[in-house]
């Protein structure tokens, strides 16, 4: 990526948005089980080239994909994720409870670098929310940033970090700084400018549901990116994407597919 820059002050030479413009939600939005393989072969297999999906920490520093603190919603397992090795969250049933079908039994929660290995195979860019368990946020942040460069190392698109953390996305980009970062927000609060510029990032990730016109044209016009979550009526990804914001992240990529936005 040519000119990008995760330094505020010229975030403007980081003028065209270098990623697919629909991003399919936890791999593959709600028509595969979150976080899991199956996921990301669900996105790409409709012509998905972008992913965002969900890293932490187990009890021995492994990064693997999880949304939650505990395992409980997700799989079959219970209990805190940071308190479980990465060999006892292996052998947990991360698909069943998806669909009455079974067809997605025996899907685990995959490691980073089983990410990283699939979506190089499928071609799929990636954003990698970083979403430390409580406790656990700056060397969350850290783990994750060095484990995206040495995985996606060479690639020509590297993946762009993004949490809600402040203290996460801190530490990954003292770590990494030459990746890009976006700071995620439900509603964009008031210090959003000092944010950009203290974290040195390039996007601003929001809740499409708090956001209207003259802010995004605002965050725009402060030479800021914007991806927006998680928007699943097309009318309303129209509406976003006329205001001007660069990504959309869905649950439906059955309705908002990879070319929804080709004619804008």
């Amino acid at each position: 990526m040519s000119g990008m820059s995760s330094d505020p002050a010229t975030a403007h030479l980081w003028r065209d948005w270098p990623y697919p413009r629909i991003v399919s939600h936890r791999g593959g939005g709600k028509l595969a089980p979150e976080n899991t393989l199956a996921a990301f072969e669900m996105g790409a297999s409709l012509g998905l080239q972008m992913v965002e999906f969900d890293a932490k920490l187990s009890a021995d520093n492994v990064v693997f994909l999880l949304h939650d603190d505990t395992v409980d919603r997700t799989s079959n397992g219970h209990g805190a994720a940071a308190q479980m090795t990465y060999a006892e969250i292996e052998k947990l049933d991360a698909g069943s409870w998806f669909g009455a079908d079974g067809r997605f039994a025996g899907q685990t929660m995959p490691t980073l670098a089983q990410v990283a290995e699939r979506c190089q195979a499928l071609g799929l860019a990636a954003n990698v929310e970083i979403k430390p368990c409580p406790g656990r946020e700056a060397e969350t942040g850290t783990l994750v940033a060095q484990a995206v460069k040495a995985l996606w190392a060479g690639q020509a698109q590297p993946p762009l970090l993004s949490s809600f953390s402040y203290e996460a996305l801190e530490a990954a980009a003292a770590a990494v700084p030459e990746l890009p970062r976006g700071m995620l927000y439900e509603a964009v609060p008031a210090h959003w400018r000092e944010d950009a510029r203290k974290l040195g990032t390039v996007t601003l990730h929001a809740s499409h549901k708090h956001l209207d016109g003259p802010q995004v044209a605002e965050i725009k016009a402060a030479g800021l990116h914007m991806l927006v979550y998680t928007v699943n009526e097309p009318a309303r990804a129209r509406e976003l994407a006329a205001w001007g914001v660069d990504a959309i992240c869905t649950d439906r990529i059955d309705l908002i597919g990879a070319d929804f936005l080709a004619d804008l």
